[in-house]
């Protein structure tokens, strides 16, 4: 199986360039690099910017497609990209409720959070990129890795919902209790620093603990996320670019749902069915081609359907 890419070698380095700037800003211009705790009206206004800039990229390459490659190109491109970017949005949200968790089993402060998140958000985008290369590959050479990869998303997505209420011991994790073992880890935190020098001798704060476990949580979701978005399509730049917005609106829509995650509850069943609807597609690609358009409205109505579920069940609280 050839996967070929509909766009040009400088459409590649002109959106790596973009994304390279836009963290650039965040990190030296807008405050990326001062300890503060994000309000909800500055996470909501990121939030916007992110969406914002995610429908505008897909409003350039659709007019870019019509033009060069014909209008029913430009359309199927564009409902891929969006279909993949609400698949890969609504299943980082499972990344959020992990970070809740862990921030919370750590005590971390609210002015710390930021400076975690953005380099976790840098740590995220350098190993999905890799994850996406690989598994294009795959893709490529065994076809039949597809129908690995739809029974892997209908399995896991039947297992989130049968443990989507189980409680998680992050005392027992192995990662925490290798780092614990190996490093020597501060009694307190040092400012937004990961490590210190006291005596001559390098320790580690509990902020690089968090850090690492934040990455490792982003690559253990990315086993989920990566092939759900090759049901959708195969094209390494449509997978790349949907991929790569929702990682970067991931931390301003953490801070913007961090308080309000008990009233979420239910979506966890949402994102469980997603997931196995798009193994599902998976599976049945050969017998059965389901349309873009088809496949992005079944997607916008179980997220919708969970939200407003779970927004009803907890509106007395």
């Amino acid at each position: 199986m050839e996967l070929t890419s509909i766009v040009t070698p400088a459409f590649w380095a002109g959106f790596i360039a973009f994304v390279l700037a836009m963290l650039a800003l965040d990190l030296f211009v807008l405050g990326g690099r001062k300890a503060h705790a994000v309000s909800t009206r500055e996470a909501l206004a990121w939030t916007a910017v992110w969406t914002t800039l995610s429908l505008a990229f897909c409003g350039l390459l659709w007019w870019w497609l019509a033009g060069t490659a014909g209008r029913a190109v430009a359309d199927a491109k564009a409902l891929e990209f969006l279909t993949g970017y609400l698949i890969e949005l609504s299943l980082s949200v499972d990344n959020i409720f992990v970070f809740i968790m862990i921030f919370a089993f750590f005590a971390v402060p609210a002015e710390y959070q930021r400076r975690v998140l953005v380099y976790g958000v840098l740590g995220a985008i350098v190993m999905r990129a890799a994850m996406i290369l690989g598994g294009a590959w795959l893709v490529q050479q065994f076809h039949w890795v597809l129908y690995l990869f739809g029974a892997f998303l209908v399995i896991t997505g039947f297992k989130m919902l049968i443990f989507a209420e189980a409680a998680s011991d992050l005392d027992r994790n192995p990662v925490l209790r290798w780092l614990r073992g190996h490093l020597r880890v501060t009694d307190g935190y040092r400012g937004e620093r990961f490590t210190v020098v006291q005596d001559g001798v390098r320790w580690f704060t509990p902020l690089f603990l968090v850090l690492v476990l934040i990455e490792t949580s982003d690559v253990i979701f990315a086993v989920d996320s990566i092939p759900a978005i090759f049901a959708v399509t195969t094209d390494p730049f449509i997978v790349f670019t949907s991929n790569i917005f929702a990682i970067l609106g991931l931390r301003s829509l953490y801070f913007l749902l961090a308080d309000l995650n008990g009233r979420f509850h239910l979506l966890k069943y949402g994102l469980a069915l997603v997931l196995v609807f798009v193994g599902l597609k998976m599976l049945i690609a050969d017998l059965y081609k389901v349309p873009i358009g088809l496949a992005l409205g079944i997607v916008a109505i179980i997220l919708l359907s969970s939200v407003a579920a779970s927004l009803y069940a907890t509106r007395r609280k």
